[in-house]
C-alpha cells in the first residue's frame, strides 16, 4: 500500500482497475443507456428482463395463441408443454442479463487488489494500465459487437432452420414435411427474433469471457510480487478464484438450456436420462475449464514462487533451527537468561509454521473445492429431471418410506 501511494501514477491506477469492467460497455450498453434500460453501473435489470421477455417470448404465446397451438392436445408439442423454449427465454434469459451485475461488482474488487496488495511491481504499473486500456478498447468495440450478430444471423439462424425439426409430428413451431421444417408464424418469430436474441447475448458473454482471459494472459507476462507464505496458499492471487462463482449465473443459464433440452426429449421422444452421461459429462468440464481455465495462466509464475520459496523458507528456518540449538541445547545462552518465558521457541515454531505454508502453496489460484462447486452448480439444474427415473407409484412409495 505504501508503495502504490508513492508512485504519482498510482491514483490514476487505482481509477483505471476501479473503473475496470468486461460488461459495462459496448454498443449494446449505450442503446440500453439511450433507451433507459440501464444505468451507468448497470442497474434496472428487471426492465431489461421484463423488456427481453415482451420481445422473446411474449409474442410466440400470443401467435401461438391466434393459430390455436398453445393447449395440450391442440399440437403434439403445444406452446405450454414446450419445456425447453421456457427455460431458455423464462430463466436463462434472465440470468444472462442479471449476470452484468453480478459480474461487475466482483470483478472491479479482483482487478484493483492486484495493485492494493502490491502484486503489480512499481516498474510494471504502465503494463498493468496498458493491459486494462486494450480490455476496455475490446469491451466498446463496436466491431466486435457486429461480428457476432453477423454469426448468430449468417450461421446459426440459418443452421437452426435446416436442422431443427419437431420432436413429435406438428409443434407449436411447425411440421416437418419431407425432412424440411414448414414454420408456423409463432416458428418465424422463434427463428429470426427469439433465438437470435438469446443466441446473441450468450455469444455476447463467451466474448466477455474471452476479454476477461486475454487480460489475464497479460498480466501473467507481468513478473508479479507473490509471497509464498501468503495464507491464502496462492502466494496472494487467491482472491481470483472469486471470480469462478462471479460467473455462476452464466453458468445456470447454460446449463439449464441443456436441462430443459433434455426434458422435451425425456417427455417427447422416449429418452432416458442416462442418454445424456455423455452431454452431461462435457457440459460439466466444458463449464469448469471456461470459468476457471483462464486462471492457469498464473501456474508458471506459482510454481517458481513456491519453488524459491521452498529454498528461501528451508534456508531461514535452518538458520534459524541452528542458532536455537546452539543457544539452547549446546550451552550457548547466557547464564542469567531463563528458557521460560523466552520467545525463541514461539519464534521457532512460527518459522516452522511458515515453512508448511509455504510447502502447502497450490500452484494454481483456486482450489479443488472450487471446481467441485462449479460443477455441481452445472448439475443443478438438471436435478429434477432425476425424478423421470422412477414412475409416480415408485416414486410415492420411496417417499412414504423415508416419511414412515
Amino acid at each position: 500500500m505504501n508503495a502504490i501511494a508513492s508512485d504519482p501514477r498510482a491514483p490514476h491506477a487505482l481509477s483505471a482497475s476501479r473503473d475496470f469492467s468486461v460488461v459495462m460497455g459496448g454498443p449494446l450498453y449505450q442503446l440500453l443507456r439511450r433507451g433507459r434500460l440501464t444505468g451507468d453501473a448497470l442497474e434496472m435489470q428487471h426492465r431489461r428482463v421484463i423488456a427481453a421477455i415482451l420481445v422473446a417470448w411474449m409474442p410466440l404465446l400470443v401467435l401461438s395463441s391466434i393459430e390455436g397451438h398453445v393447449w395440450p392436445g391442440s399440437a403434439e408439442l403445444p406452446f405450454l408443454l414446450d419445456i425447453e423454449l421456457h427455460v431458455r427465454l423464462l430463466i436463462a434469459l434472465p440470468l444472462l442479463i442479471f449476470a452484468e451485475l453480478f459480474v461487475y461488482q466482483r470483478m472491479r474488487t479482483v482487478t484493483r487488489q492486484f495493485l492494493e496488495r502490491s502484486l503489480v511491481p512499481d516498474a510494471a504499473r504502465a503494463r498493468f494500465d496498458k493491459a486494462i486500456a486494450a480490455t476496455v478498447r475490446l469491451r466498446n468495440s463496436v466491431a466486435a459487437e457486429v461480428a457476432l450478430l453477423v454469426f448468430v444471423y449468417g450461421v446459426l439462424v440459418i443452421l437452426s432452420w435446416r436442422t431443427q425439426l419437431p420432436l413429435a409430428g406438428a409443434s407449436w413451431y411447425g411440421d416437418a414435411i419431407n425432412a424440411q421444417m414448414r414454420p408456423t408464424l409463432a416458428g418465424w418469430w422463434l427463428g429470426c427474433i427469439s433465438l437470435p436474441l438469446f443466441q446473441f447475448l450468450l455469444l455476447r458473454w463467451y466474448y466477455r469471457l474471452f476479454i476477461w482471459a486475454r487480460f489475464l494472459w497479460q498480466v501473467s507476462r507481468i513478473r508479479l510480487d507473490l509471497m509464498p507464505a501468503h495464507p491464502d496458499r496462492c502466494g496472494g492471487l487467491g482472491f481470483l478464484a472469486g471470480m469462478g462463482s462471479a460467473f455462476a449465473p452464466v453458468l445456470l443459464a447454460q446449463s439449464t438450456v441443456l436441462a430443459g433440452m433434455m426434458a422435451d426429449q425425456i417427455l417427447f421422444a422416449d429418452a432416458k436420462l442416462p442418454d445424456f452421461t455423455l452431454e452431461l459429462v462435457g457440459i460439466v468440464a466444458l463449464m469448469v475449464l471456461l470459468f476457471l481455465g483462464p486462471l492457469l495462466v498464473f501456474c508458471g509464475q506459482m510454481a517458481a514462487a513456491k519453488s524459491a520459496g521452498l529454498r528461501d523458507y528451508g534456508l531461514l528456518a535452518h538458520r534459524y533451527v541452528r542458532e536455537f540449538d546452539q543457544k539452547w541445547l549446546r550451552g550457548g545462552a547466557p547464564a542469567d537468561e531463563q528458557l521460560l518465558g523466552s520467545g525463541d521457541i514461539g519464534s521457532l515454531a512460527d518459522v516452522g509454521s511458515g515453512l508448511e505454508t509455504v510447502k502447502s502453496m497450490r500452484v494454481v489460484p483456486f482450489s479443488i473445492q472450487t471446481a467441485l462447486q462449479l460443477a455441481l452448480l452445472t448439475l443443478l439444474p438438471v436435478l429434477p429431471l432425476t425424478l423421470t427415473l422412477f414412475s409416480v407409484e415408485e416414486l410415492l412409495q420411496r417417499l412414504l418410506k423415508i416419511v414412515f
